[in-house]
């Protein structure tokens, strides 16, 4: 199965009706690379166990992600990967990590605009990003929390600085319909949602050590420092998760149990 994405066809996986980019590392860097050359707007997120979850329940969120291009993150979409179609994803295209090496292996100096998180934490990964990857302009748009009658003046500032990416970063589903519902091709050319991206990069948020990160644990890592929050995603997000696509593999669906 492939989709054309961007002008170029890219083969992909049904992942609970979701349309998930099969892709290395490196070639989904290329791809996204060429998009931004040719000012291709491309929208872009990243599907885990619970956004999948969300896209389940959430039919407005799982239409709208026809429109992106969705990358693999985390262990349980390879999981499911292999009971669907006997391999895992060829890569973990994390948002966390993907992201920034992106913007780094970018060479031709762009804009690059953050919108989302709390005010400290998009400030501070401004900055972090600057020295990552300083061959490009960093500017912050707004913080996540605006209200709805803010939020004209937020799509016209993203309009009025038109960046060559966007990172949006609002959580699931809110990021990727505040995507869809207000952004073309006159507004950016890359807006990427991004998650918990920011607060990573600005400190607030630590990340797994690296052995857990190599064993594919990181989320329980995340589970052990903001258990309260997200022990409904993990405890029971994840069990469910691998029941739908065990009901998937069992109903013969083969990735496409959504019209």
């Amino acid at each position: 199965m492939n989709v054309t994405v961007a002008s170029a066809a890219i083969p992909v996986r049904g992942i609970l009706g979701v349309r998930v980019a099969s892709l290395r590392h490196g070639a989904a860097i290329a791809h996204l690379s060429r998009a931004l050359q040719d000012r291709t707007f491309t929208k872009v997120t990243f599907l885990n166990a619970h956004s999948a979850n969300v896209a389940c329940s959430d039919k407005e969120f799982a239409e709208a992600l026809d429109d992106f291009l969705v990358l693999a993150d985390g262990v349980g979409v390879d999981i499911a990967a292999r009971w669907l179609y006997g391999a895992p994803f060829p890569d973990n295209l994390n948002g966390t990590d993907f992201v920034p090496a992106l913007i780094k292996a970018t060479r031709t100096p762009l804009t690059v605009a953050l919108l989302g998180a709390k005010r400290v934490n998009v400030e501070r990964a401004a900055k972090q990003l600057a020295k990552i990857a300083p061959q490009h302009r960093f500017v912050v748009i707004n913080d996540g929390f605006f209200s709805a009658a803010d939020e004209p003046r937020v799509v016209a500032d993203v309009g009025a600085l038109r960046p060559d990416i966007l990172l949006v970063a609002m959580g699931v589903p809110r990021q990727e319909m505040w995507i869809e519902r207000n952004l073309g091709p006159e507004h950016c050319t890359m807006p990427i949602a991004v998650g918990a991206l920011l607060d990573f990069l600005s400190g607030a948020l630590p990340r797994a050590p690296e052995w857990m990160r190599r064993l594919r644990l990181e989320w329980l890592f995340r589970l052990l420092i903001e258990p309260s929050r997200l022990w409904r995603r993990y405890i029971i997000g994840n069990p469910l998760f691998l029941f739908r696509v065990l009901r998937q593999k069992l109903g013969g669906h083969g990735g496409e149990d959504r019209p």
